[in-house]
C-alpha cells in the first residue's frame, strides 16, 4: 500500500510554515517533506514533527540564492567551498530531524562554464557528498528536473542520472524520480520505476500538464500506484504538486489511493514514532 508524505513546500501553503505540520497530520499523512529546513531552528522543526507524530522523509542540501532564481549550485566551478559547507548544515538538520536521505540539486549550467567541466564539477562535488553523508548514515539523492520548468537546468533526464551514479560509484548515491518531471521529459514511467527501482532513493509526484493534483491530468496514477506497490517500493511517495484550488479540496485522490481504514490506522500510530533530538 502506497504512503505518501506532504510536501509542505506546496501544500497548505495557505497557512504560514509552521502550522502546516499539524495540517499535513489531519490529512491524514504520517510523514513530511519540503525544499529547505535552514530558515528554521533545529529544535522548533524537531518539536513540529514531534507534536503532531510525523516523520521527516527529504529535504534539500542548501542549493543558493532559491529567491534570486538559483536552483543549486553542485556544477558550479566557483562555488565548491560554498557546495562542501553546505553538505555540512545539512547534516546537521538532517541528524537532528532523524531525515534518512537529502536530495542535491544540481543547479542551472552556469554562463561560460563548459559541459564538460560543470560534469565534472558536479561529479566531484557528489563524490564529496556521498562520502560525508555516509559517515552520518544519510542517503544522497540527485534529481532530474524538466527543462520546461527550469530552463538551463544541468540533469533532466533519468538516463543521465544513472550514468552520474555509475561515475561517482558510491553506493550512497540514488536517483530521486519525480513522476512529474519524468513525464514532461521523457514518459515511459512504469518500465522505468521496473528497470531501475534498485537505484530509485525516492519518488515524488504531480499530475500533468499543470503540476497538480494526481487525477487532474494525463498521468494513469491509479495505475501507477499499483504498479509502484507491486514493484515492492517500500518508501514514501512526496506529494510535490501545486493544488488547484486548495490543498484539502484536492485530497479526494489520497482517500482513493489509501483507504479509509488504513488513514484511520496511520493516524493511531502517528503518536508512536521514535523520539527527535535537536
Amino acid at each position: 500500500m502506497p504512503q505518501f508524505a506532504a510536501n509542505l513546500s506546496m501544500l497548505f501553503t495557505e497557512l504560514p510554515f509552521m502550522e502546516r505540520f499539524a495540517a499535513a497530520r489531519a490529512a491524514g499523512f504520517d510523514a513530511v517533506e519540503y525544499l529547505f529546513p535552514y530558515a528554521y531552528s533545529r529544535q522548533e522543526l524537531v518539536a513540529a514533527l514531534r507534536t503532531n507524530g510525523l516523520k521527516q522523509v527529504l529535504h534539500n542540501l542548501p542549493a543558493g540564492d532559491w529567491e534570486a532564481g538559483e536552483r543549486g549550485i553542485a556544477c558550479h566551478p566557483d562555488r565548491v567551498a560554498q557546495f562542501r559547507q553546505g553538505v555540512a548544515k545539512a547534516i546537521e538538520y538532517a541528524g537532528a530531524l532523524q531525515c534518512p536521505q537529502v536530495n542535491c540539486l544540481a543547479g542551472k549550467l552556469p554562463p561560460g562554464v563548459a559541459l564538460e567541466h560543470a560534469h565534472a564539477t558536479l561529479v566531484g562535488n557528489l563524490s564529496f557528498a556521498a562520502h560525508a553523508l555516509a559517515a552520518a548514515g544519510i542517503r544522497l539523492l540527485i534529481e532530474p528536473i524538466n527543462s520546461f520548468d527550469i530552463p538551463g537546468f544541468f540533469l533532466t533526464r533519468t538516463q543521465q542520472a544513472l550514468a552520474i551514479l555509475d561515475e561517482v560509484d558510491s553506493d550512497n548515491l540514488f536517483v530521486q524520480y519525480d513522476i512529474y518531471h519524468a513525464q514532461r521529459m521523457e514518459g515511459e514511467l512504469g518500465a522505468t520505476l521496473r528497470d531501475h527501482l534498485d537505484r530509485i532513493g525516492h519518488i515524488q509526484l504531480a499530475d500533468n500538464p499543470g503540476r497538480n493534483e494526481p487525477g487532474t491530468g494525463e498521468i494513469n496514477y491509479g495505475w501507477l500506484f499499483k504498479h509502484i506497490d507491486a514493484l515492492g517500493y517500500r518508501g514514501h511517495i512526496g506529494c510535490e504538486y501545486k493544488p488547484k484550488t486548495t490543498t484539502t479540496a484536492g485530497l479526494g485522490w489520497l482517500r482513493t489511493a489509501v483507504p479509509a481504514a488504513a488513514l484511520s490506522q496511520r493516524k493511531k500510530e502517528q503518536g508512536r514514532q521514535p523520539a527527535l533530538h535537536a
